[in-house]
């Protein structure tokens, strides 16, 4: 059985989700507030964190930059805030999924779904795929780490699921559009800041020089490129 981490401070609200989530077959561990959901998120096992942005003693944007320190599994966050700039640092500090509320239960079990069965996938293939080497690149597809120069980087679930994507297809240029739907989904919360925002978070990470990055390259107008 799936096991959910909710970290939620409205007692209503909460409830009400681990009811549709059990219902729907996971089994869900809730937490209270921000420091609880940090501490059973690093010390406990589980599938998927549901993260609510506006929490006591630790608001979500710090617990998912500190979970995300340590663990790549997919997090969804959750805010009745609907301000872009929320969303491009959620999703910039490593969240996989912005929800803004009010949502329907139904939606949520959905978007869960949704995740757990990407993110199944993309471990599920372990042995099937072959590591990229690209200049001072290297990419493993079967522990899903990235080396730059032999260091090893940290990457968020989907920053390795575009890169990986990206660099397997050397040199094919992809609109936003399409990146959004192959790496999140069509059913997926967001927009294409989404790709851009990650495209970015990317760059600061395996580039020299993020300003004039010689792995992902822009094609103005139309998306972006990687450059084999």
């Amino acid at each position: 059985m799936k096991t959910i981490l909710l970290i939620e401070d409205d007692v209503t609200i909460s409830e009400l989700q681990r009811d549709y989530l059990e219902i729907s077959g996971f089994k869900v561990d809730m937490a209270p507030d921000g420091e609880k959901g940090l501490q059973m998120s690093l010390s406990g096992t589980y599938d998927l964190i549901i993260l609510d942005l506006m929490l006591p003693k630790l608001n979500g944007f710090e617990v998912c930059k500190k979970i995300r320190e340590k663990k790549n599994i997919p997090i969804l966050m959750v805010s009745s805030r609907r301000e872009d700039i929320d969303v491009i640092r959620g999703l910039g500090l490593g969240a996989d999924d912005y929800i803004t509320k009010p949502f329907k239960p139904a939606e949520l079990v959905a978007r869960v779904k949704a995740h757990m069965a990407r993110y199944d996938r993309l471990i599920g293939t372990t042995g099937t795929k072959n590591e990229i080497h690209i200049r001072g690149l290297r990419i493993e597809p079967d522990t899903r780490k990235v080396f730059v120069d032999e260091t090893e980087t940290m990457l968020t679930t989907k920053e390795f699921d575009l890169l990986y994507f990206l660099a397997n297809h050397p040199n094919h240029v992809f609109s936003k559009d399409h990146l959004f739907e192959k790496i999140w989904g069509i059913d997926a919360m967001g927009d294409m800041q989404t790709v851009t925002v990650h495209i970015r978070k990317i760059r600061e990470k395996i580039e020299s020089n993020s300003a004039d990055p010689t792995y992902i390259e822009t094609v103005w107008g139309t998306g972006y490129r990687f450059k084999g």
